[in-house]
């Protein structure tokens, strides 16, 4: 910035400056921060903008611009918790649905959801497109952590095993399109509330958890979060979901749940795969939803792994993959969950972070 006089002023924003001019932060990225904060600006602490703004830099580090937007959004509720209701609101006054039929006889669905309404839809969705492609992968076990029933031979199919109108292509190969998948599932939803004939929905892991402080649950104001949605919403609305869904508590355990099996089980239970959401997010390495995740032993169960939390960990399919096929290690401790990259990635071996350190947006104590 230029002054009047022709004078270089300081950076409005200091710390983004000091990343951009030492290359450690993209333009992209900053741009992010920078319209966060002026956007704020007026309504926040000036104390904790100055903080969040050296939190935001650092927490930027590694991640790309989408990564980086998920972090913002809890960062602006954290910042201006009072602007969060009214944005809830502009966005539920904003929902919409429309369904016609165009002039090639193709039914047309168009429409958007504000999170309260659109998490429910998108759990069983994500549970459904994710259980039928575990099970043409032979990875869908009895009563396991993945979206799976507990019976281990649930099809979406009517006489054919590998698809709602029979798309699969009869030999086990998925050839349908996740978007195609999804809006199969979406088939399925309806053709189970319209008939119930399939009384068993492979949905037992799939609950949409609404994740509150006790204090914003008691007093009505503070942040809440919706399990795979990245949108915080105000405590009013967390309250109002109460009414329809289960609230988890965020001390969990705390109705004296079993939480660790040690290793007399060897898959993970739903208490344990809800209190690893709350520890990991979702995938604990890129953020996706906990709905399209399962549940990763750090010492392999067939070499002697415990189902216990300490040695579980949240990965979507792909990164799981990663995980087992190039050689990364992970770590938890007290901090949290750390990636350590294989040195064919890393020769130092630096660990990174992951879970909610690494995507939530993490203020300083």
């Amino acid at each position: 910035r230029m002054t009047f006089s022709g004078e270089r002023a300081p950076a409005r924003h200091p710390h983004v400056a000091t990343a951009v001019e030492a290359g450690v932060l993209s333009v992209a990225c900053a741009g992010a921060i920078t319209t966060l904060l002026d956007r704020v600006a007026c309504r926040a602490d000036r104390a904790l903008l100055a903080q969040a703004e050296r939190t935001l830099v650092e927490q930027a580090a590694g991640l790309s611009l989408s990564e980086l937007q998920v972090v913002l959004r809890r960062a602006e509720a954290w910042l201006d918790p009072d602007g969060l209701e009214p944005k809830l609101e502009n966005l539920r006054d904003a929902r919409f649905l429309r369904i016609w039929e165009d002039q090639h006889g193709m039914i047309n669905l168009d429409g958007r959801l504000d999170p309260a309404t659109g998490a429910p839809i998108k759990a069983a969705i994500d549970a459904l497109v994710t259980a039928q492609i575990r099970a043409l992968r032979g990875r869908n076990h009895p009563g396991g952590g993945a979206a799976g029933h507990g019976d281990g031979g649930w099809s979406w199919g009517g006489e054919d095993a590998t698809g709602v109108d029979g798309s699969g292509s009869g030999d086990g190969v998925e050839q349908r399109t996740i978007v195609q998948l999804q809006a199969d599932a979406l088939a399925v939803i309806a053709k189970h509330v319209l008939r119930c004939e399939q009384t068993v929905l492979p949905l037992a892991s799939t609950t949409v958890v609404v994740r509150i402080p006790l204090e914003a649950l008691t007093t009505g104001t503070g942040v809440a979060t919706i399990d795979g949605i990245t949108q915080p919403v105000d405590a009013g609305t967390a309250r109002r979901m109460a009414a329809d869904a289960e609230i988890i508590p965020l001390v969990l355990g705390s109705k004296s749940e079993i939480l660790d099996y040690g290793r007399s089980r060897r898959l993970f239970s739903k208490a344990q795969r809800i209190a690893l959401v709350e520890r990991d997010g979702g995938c604990a390495n890129c953020a996706a939803p906990p709905g399209m995740c399962e549940v990763h032993h750090l010492t392999w169960w067939s070499a002697g792994g415990a189902t216990d939390l300490d040695d579980g960990i949240l990965l979507c399919t792909s990164c799981h993959h990663m995980v087992h096929t190039e050689g990364w290690d992970i770590r938890i401790d007290h901090t949290g969950v750390w990636f350590i990259p294989p040195a064919h990635i890393d020769p130092t071996r630096t660990p990174r972070p992951g879970g909610r350190r690494r995507h939530d947006y993490q203020p300083a104590a």
